[in-house]
């Protein structure tokens, strides 16, 4: 415990402590008043300075921010006045590339007609009055003029015909080829230069002549394309060549046992190199010649039909890049007119044709209308879709013209069935040896040939294409057993020219066994038997029929044979030679006069013989053994003139003009 002295001393210390310092604080706070007066003086000091400063300098900035200004004032003015003055050098400028066109510079050509135009619109608007004005506009116009030359140069110079055997290639002339044949009209830098051109023309030039100009070259151009297919199908028919490009020919050569191409649009039809005419003479031996040339034509007017349409659809491809939108349909309508134009006044012609053959009464020229008829069918809906957009006047040609032909169609095959009705019964034009008459031997291949062709019936109204296969079928097979009907009629009416019944008989037989050889050699049994189920069996009982008429002449041959127009032959009565040789003279007049009456058809001649073989032998024979043990005569011989075996070699000379 500390004592109270101590306790004072230690009080006494602390005090001391506390009092040092205090006076330490105090003699810090006199030091920092002092520093913060020091300080406020400096900073006094400064500002005043800084103002002095400040006042000093804002007027220099001032001017120097007014100089700047003016500076650069004067370089927008000094930029302005070179841009104007550029306006008054830009006729002398571009005079030189005006001049020379822009013919390989069609890029720099085109900058340089943007500065006049420039130009011409800077003079419009400050200086109207000004001779610069006129004469930046002659320079913009003698520009543009050069541009639509240089349109018209390009198209001119690169626009040339498709070759044929590309056409031929197009429009499918090998199925065996890989991808679709494309057809180039313009190499791709002439195209997007007159792509540039068209564009620059549309949205600067306002002018649309160009369309004028670009539907005149390629029209032509179309038309020139379809004239050469129309002349290499001349030429090749002329010399046999092949029809198609080496590419087609040497795929050819790789695939030997290629089918036949086929004509466009026709699955089961020959096409390109095998034409009508072969198919018309595979069964009838067409000979060539005039029909050749007319089966030519033919193919080569189905074949510009399809080129049209391949055509047509490439141009208008073409025409979409060129032309604008709203003047394509327009510009389109305009360029195929030429080359649709000649393909229908060429159908036309084929129609004129026809009904002049047929006022001749040259039926075989519904051939020409039928496959043409039938091709401009089936390509109508392309052909629509083709035209579509194109004026009213231009869709209508080919419903026109498919409606003429039609109409003609129809006739021709009317007037046929009519003319076979009502061919007259000259006797002079009869054969006499009772063989197939011309007339059947004409119709029997023609309506063959209206079969391969028809496959249709031609309806003369607008309708025919909704009916169904199988109507146009039944409608085909009424026409042709009206036909068989008119010729079976006018037949047995030629039959009575004959006064013999039985060649009248042989002459029936000919032409019915004719008749129905030719429809089922042919297959057109089948198309018959459509609307005739038992054609053929009622052919074979016509025919049957005629060969039993035939058989009648012999009675009065063979009458003579019989039992009851035997005399009493009693040994010691005398015979009447004119009775007993009634069946030698007989036999030997009829097989004189039968001997030059002809049966073409080989089967049926021997089946006649044999069975007029069989009956009279038979009955002569019988006659012979009736006879073989009465004496009527001393001298047989002279009545049994002929033995079995001679008679029968006689008869096998029937219908023999060479024996």
């Amino acid at each position: 415990v500390l004592t109270t002295e101590e306790q004072g001393n230690r009080v006494s210390e602390k005090q001391m402590c506390e009092q040092e310092t205090l006076s330490f604080i105090r003699e810090n706070l006199e030091k920092s008043d002092q520093l913060t007066k020091g300080m406020v003086s400096i900073l006094s000091s400064f500002e005043s300075r800084l103002m002095a400063l400040e006042n000093s300098i804002i007027p220099v900035h001032k001017q120097t921010e007014n100089l700047q200004r003016l500076q650069e004032n004067v370089e927008k003015t000094l930029f302005c006045l070179d841009h104007v003055i550029s306006y008054y050098h830009v006729a002398k400028d571009t005079d030189k590339i005006i001049k020379e066109g822009p013919t390989g510079r069609l890029d720099e050509y085109l900058a340089c007609i943007a500065k006049i135009q420039k130009a011409v619109e800077y003079f419009q608007d400050n200086n109207p009055d000004s001779p610069e004005l006129n004469t930046v506009k002659v320079r913009f116009e003698k520009g543009k003029e050069q541009l639509e030359a240089e349109f018209r140069a390009l198209l001119t110079r690169y626009s040339k015909p498709v070759p044929p055997i590309l056409i031929l290639d197009a429009i499918g002339g090998d199925e065996e080829l890989e991808g679709e044949v494309t057809l180039e009209h313009l190499p791709e830098a002439v195209l997007q230069d007159v792509i540039c051109i068209s564009a620059w023309l549309v949205e600067y030039g306002r002018n649309q002549d160009f369309m004028n100009v670009y539907f005149q070259i390629r029209s032509s151009q179309l038309d020139r394309s379809i004239k050469g297919l129309k002349e290499h199908f001349r030429k090749s028919s002329a010399s046999s060549a092949l029809l198609y490009s080496p590419a087609v020919q040497a795929k050819r050569k790789d695939t030997p046992t290629k089918k036949a191409p086929k004509r466009p649009g026709h699955d089961h039809e020959p096409r390109g190199v095998k034409h009508l005419s072969e198919a018309l003479s595979d069964k009838h031996g067409a000979s060539p010649g005039k029909d050749d040339v007319l089966d030519v034509e033919i193919d080569s007017y189905i074949h510009c039909i399809s080129a049209f349409v391949k055509l047509a659809q490439s141009e208008y491809a073409l025409l979409t890049e060129i032309i604008p939108e709203h003047h394509q349909k327009k510009t389109f309508d305009s360029l195929i007119q030429e080359a649709l134009d000649n393909l229908m006044l060429d159908g036309d012609s084929i129609v004129t044709a026809a009904r002049r053959a047929i006022m001749r009464h040259d039926y075989s020229a519904v051939l020409t209308i039928f496959p043409i008829l039938r091709h401009l069918k089936q390509t109508k809906p392309d052909f629509d879709s083709t035209l579509q957009g194109t004026a009213a006047s231009t869709k209508n040609k080919l419903p026109t013209l498919i409606t003429s032909m039609e109409t003609t169609g129809a006739k021709a095959l009317e007037e046929f069935a009519d003319s076979i009705k009502n061919d007259p019964d000259k006797e002079y034009n009869m054969p006499k040896d009772g063989t197939v008459h011309e007339l059947t031997s004409n119709v029997s291949p023609r309506l063959f040939n209206f079969w391969k062709t028809l496959n249709f019936w031609p309806e003369t109204s607008s309708s025919a294409s909704s009916y169904s296969s199988e109507f146009s079928r039944r409608l085909l097979s009424t026409y042709i057993c009206k036909v068989l009907g008119n010729l079976q009629l006018n037949l047995l009416s030629k039959s009575k020219v004959y006064e013999d019944q039985a060649l009248s008989a042989i002459f029936l037989h000919n032409n019915y066994n004719y008749i129905l050889k030719s429809l089922e050699k042919s297959e057109l049994i089948q198309l018959v038997a459509v609307t005739q189920k038992k054609a053929e069996s009622s052919y074979r009982e016509l025919i049957e029929q005629q060969i039993l008429i035939y058989q009648r002449s012999w009675v009065k041959v063979t009458d003579h044979l019989t039992e009851r127009n035997m005399p009493a032959l009693q040994p010691g009565n005398k015979v009447r030679p004119q009775k007993q040789n009634g069946f030698n003279d007989g036999l030997e007049e009829l097989c004189k006069i039968q001997k030059v009456w002809a049966i073409p058809d080989k089967e049926q001649r021997d089946a006649i013989r044999q069975a007029q073989k069989r009956l009279v032998s038979e009955a002569y024979r019988a006659f012979l053994q009736r006879c073989a043990n009465i004496p009527f005569t001393k001298n047989p011989e002279k009545y049994h003139k002929f033995s079995p075996e001679q008679v029968e070699d006689m008869i096998e000379k029937l219908f023999d003009t060479s024996a």
